[in-house]
């Protein structure tokens, strides 16, 4: 029998607030372990929460971004349940009356596009994290809890479950990275845990409209995992299914390191948690006119940027998609564009040795004037620099954000161009590699370029190429 994957996700965001959700304490990374907690957030007899108002704001503007409906009325609810990492035995989270319903998302398949439909979207409060004796939970010794996170405002967003592929829903989390970057809704750095991924999966017989049993997977920490994990998923309960078995509601754990899946526990359902109003909190009440205020203020999204990138500077494809799931670089590539008109030299120097050095070194953009970036192009084309210089001196733009005119200017970097400087070089080459000369006399061309090759590394790069080609073959007759 053939099987259909179906997956659903729920998407945990922390939103860009200074402050929790319902206190004072920072949501700064990496500080000391249970050093931004109060009573509020360690839920403390008598202490009461007062709501974030700039975390209700992003969260309504993620959720227009994504195309749900706002909701005027919405409230919250406890949702009760025991674990180490939540110290009031209860989560502040929405239940029955989310702050958002419904909405979509468009992603990018080989030759078409599909929308993705969302359930719901809500607020809550973060959990707070263990630390575990060892690389993961499974055989941990022993496991420390860190409050920092707890209360720390926290965006769900959760998918109607139409993802079909390990593929799919990674596609759609990449482009769902791109609309939050692009509403400074959230940073998403998943290795911050700011963005993470719970997924449910189960199989059908294809065209069957009755869904399978699901299982839960967590613990996917970047794109390239939750495809992988979910692909595993998807071959275990396929094996298991064809050999007659049955699939249990599980929560399982996706080991990154061994590359397979480890049952946790029973999957809950809603009924465990014994949801109820939260007693010290209003429900939440959005005037319509705010709502219209935040949509009025939402800026261009990844689709339309992409378009505009298609049109105004006739990028490929894959091109414009590069440039929006990475903000930073698309507004890098798009100020460079000012100043540098050659717009396809320009995409491949940012898609090439651009991302090249970055990955390299370890660095950002931030570091780079893109202006700058723009005149190194340019004295590349007027003649001032070779290509080669113009790679090395990148490198160093990159680690220290130099000026490049001053780089040239001050190290005497210009091309080498003039008859006198290049022929002793030249004839020096010559004589050094006489089975290439041989060869070129032949009509072996590749024997040129060797010889070039040469002449580049003794000048460091800065012979002039048209030049010293028209004296190589003047010399070689």
């Amino acid at each position: 029998m053939k099987y259909e994957v179906v997956i659903g996700l729920e998407i945990h965001l922390e939103l860009l607030t200074r402050s929790k959700l319902f206190c004072g304490c920072s949501t700064a990374f990496g500080l000391g372990p249970n050093t931004n907690c109060c009573p509020v957030c360690l839920g403390l007899p008598g202490s009461l929460p007062v709501f974030n108002r700039k975390a209700i704001e992003l969260a309504v503007t993620a959720a227009l971004a994504l195309k749900s409906e706002v909701q005027i009325n919405s409230r919250f609810d406890r949702k009760n349940y025991f674990y180490p990492d939540l110290p009031k035995a209860y989560q502040v989270s929405q239940y029955d009356q989310p702050l958002a319903r419904g909405g979509c998302l468009e992603i990018e398949l080989d030759k078409s596009r599909r929308k993705v439909s969302l359930e719901r979207i809500h607020l809550e409060e973060e959990a707070g994290k263990l630390v575990h004796a060892g690389e993961s939970i499974i055989g941990a010794n022993y496991s420390l809890v860190d409050y920092n996170r707890a209360g720390i405002p926290l965006l769900e967003i959760v998918t109607a479950p139409n993802l079909y592929s390990g593929h799919e829903a990674r596609l759609f989390l990449e482009e769902l990275h791109s609309v939050l970057l692009y509403c400074s809704v959230s940073d998403c750095k998943m290795e911050e845990g700011s963005l993470r991924c719970d997924a449910n999966i189960s199989l059908r017989p294809a065209g069957s409209p009755t869904l399978g049993t699901r299982t839960e997977v967590k613990n996917m920490n970047s794109f390239r995992s939750v495809e992988m994990a979910l692909e595993f998923e998807a071959k275990r309960q396929e094996s298991i299914l064809t050999a007659g078995g049955s699939i249990i509601q599980e929560t399982f754990h996706w080991d990154e390191e061994k590359k397979h899946t480890f049952p946790l526990r029973s999957k809950e359902e809603s009924s465990d948690y014994r949801y109820f109003p939260e007693p010290d909190l209003l429900p939440l009440v959005l005037e319509s006119s705010y709502v219209e205020k935040l949509a009025e203020r939402l800026p261009m999204l990844p689709q339309e940027h992409r378009l505009k990138l298609l049109d105004q500077y006739q990028l490929k494809v894959k091109e414009a998609v590069l440039l929006t799931r990475n903000r930073e670089l698309g507004d890098f590539f798009e100020t460079a564009a000012v100043s540098y008109s050659d717009y396809r030299n320009l995409i491949n120097w940012v898609q090439g040795d651009l991302l090249y050095q970055l990955r390299e070194s370890g660095r950002d953009l931030k570091k780079i004037d893109p202006r700058l970036f723009a005149e190194l192009l340019i004295m590349v084309d007027d003649g001032k620099i070779s290509r080669p210089v113009a790679k090395e001196l990148l490198a160093e733009m990159v680690q220290t954000g130099a000026d490049p005119g001053e780089m040239v200017e001050n190290r005497h970097l210009g091309l080498i161009s003039s008859r006198e400087s290049l022929m002793p070089v030249i004839e020096q080459v010559i004589l050094g590699n006489p089975d290439a000369v041989d060869n070129y006399r032949q009509g072996k061309k590749k024997a040129l370029a060797f010889l070039v090759g040469k002449v580049m590394a003794v000048t460091g790069g800065r012979a002039d190429p048209a030049e010293l080609n028209r004296l190589l073959k003047e010399k070689l007759k």
